[in-house]
């Protein structure tokens, strides 16, 4: 495992190399590599051949052959080119950044929604490339390929089969982003409100997802544990039902082709009513991997900034020193649109749930309806789509004070017509 330190990247760059590196072992780990060696590589003068310098990759080659590696990971993109090229020269088989996440990727997707996204980016990164026969694509093990295996042949593939490959694709994933937007009208009559997961790979938003779902999503402490989307229905303290979401953790440097080709997935994070920002506040590089967030975020046409939507979700303090903790809570006290809590112990939990009835709640109207005891149907209503703060019944009616949405409100007067006192 290489990262390239390009002079650049070295003197503006606000994550250490050595972070970037230890992430790139992460993403290999993800997928039951063994690195047998890392390290970071200065390059002061970007080789167009090899990206690296002559004496870097013939240092590389030596370790090839010393440790009998049978592939070399470069921490960075990659032309056809530099790939070939440092493929020959350290007699192994060469993969980028790219081509690991997608990797990853390929053995995460479980569902067909999943794997098409996944092709798509995986088509469009190797039209230009020497890459395996087609047989690869319907591989059990899941990934798209670049780590090869045994009895698979190196092809070049014709072009115009990858071409109406992608075009097929495209349509198809079309009819999901379609599908989508039909599920996203059924439940905006229900309606249930919209909270979606979002953050760092690894950040904790699936531990999360369990805990206020009571759900058993797989969560573990791997780059992409999730891939694709999970939703859940989840009762607030208030009783107020909530419809929780679940998706893809970002990454540094992911790939522009990746974020197009899960737009149909990011499309749940666009369209929901509250947007939980998880943040792994003890990571070393956690200022790093929200400004990762935020610019994929502001990518999708959303700005964390000014966005009323967005709450911070600052996980983890379980694991933080008494000192570091005690940052993190003034922090929080002073953000009203901040929460510190731990997904793991549960603990700051009861917080997060007052504040999203709260952000919920803000913008309800409050109204007093008087009911007919008798009309059990129009009760039920308000009960299951508002808040009822408080309930006097006399001998013939039911007198509300309700905490109610306007267009919820509209819908119950042109169902039910009540008599509305104010």
């Amino acid at each position: 495992m290489v990262h390239p330190v390009l002079r650049q990247e070295a003197d503006g760059v606000i994550r250490p190399p050595e972070s970037r590196l230890e992430e790139a072992v992460g993403l290999a780990l993800a997928i039951d590599l063994q690195v047998v060696h890392a390290e970071c590589a200065r390059v002061n003068r970007p080789q167009p051949s090899t990206l690296l310098g002559s004496g870097t990759v013939e240092h590389l080659a030596a370790l090839v052959e010393e440790t009998e590696a049978s592939l070399v990971i470069l921490d960075h993109a990659l032309s056809p080119v530099q790939q070939r090229n440092l493929e020959r020269a350290l007699k192994a088989k060469v993969i980028d950044r790219t081509g690991l996440i997608l990797e990853i990727f390929g053995a995460r997707a479980r569902t067909r929604e999943g794997m098409l996204q996944v092709e798509l980016a995986s088509l469009t990164y190797q039209k230009s490339r020497l890459v395996r026969s087609w047989t690869h694509l319907e591989r059990q093990r899941g990934g798209f390929g670049f780590l090869g295996g045994p009895g698979e042949s190196q092809l070049e593939i014709d072009r115009r089969l990858i071409g109406d490959r992608i075009i097929k694709i495209r349509k198809e994933l079309d009819e999901v982003r379609r599908t989508r937007g039909l599920h996203r009208k059924a439940r905006a009559k229900v309606p249930y409100p919209v909270v979606a997961l979002v953050g760092y790979t690894n950040a904790g938003k699936s531990t999360l997802f369990n805990r206020l779902a009571n759900a058993d999503v797989f969560a573990k402490d791997l780059l992409f544990a999730t891939l694709d989307p999970t939703m859940r229905q989840v009762t607030l303290p208030s009783g107020r039902k909530v419809i929780l979401s679940d998706t893809v953790g970002f990454i540094s440097d992911l790939p522009h082709g990746l974020v197009a080709a899960f737009r149909a997935t990011l499309e749940e994070v666009d369209a929901a009513d509250i947007i939980l920002h998880v943040r792994d506040i003890a990571h070393p590089d956690t200022e790093a991997q929200r400004a990762d967030v935020h610019e994929v975020m502001r990518d999708m046409g959303i700005d964390p900034d000014t966005d009323d939507r967005m709450i911070e979700v600052l996980n983890k303090i379980d694991v933080l020193d008494e000192g570091s903790r005690g940052a993190v809570l003034a922090q929080v006290a002073r953000n009203p649109r901040a929460v510190a809590l731990s997904a793991r112990t549960g603990e700051g939990l009861d917080t997060l749930d007052r504040l999203l009835d709260l952000r919920m709640n803000a913008h309800r109207q409050v109204v007093d309806l008087t009911v007919g005891l008798g009309d059990g149907a129009a009760l039920a209503w308000l009960y299951a789509r508002g808040e009822v703060l408080e309930r006097r019944d006399d001998e013939e009616a039911a007198h509300l004070h309700v905490a109610i949405d306007p267009a919820d409100l509209a819908r119950f007067e042109k169902r039910f017509q009540p008599a509305r006192t104010s």
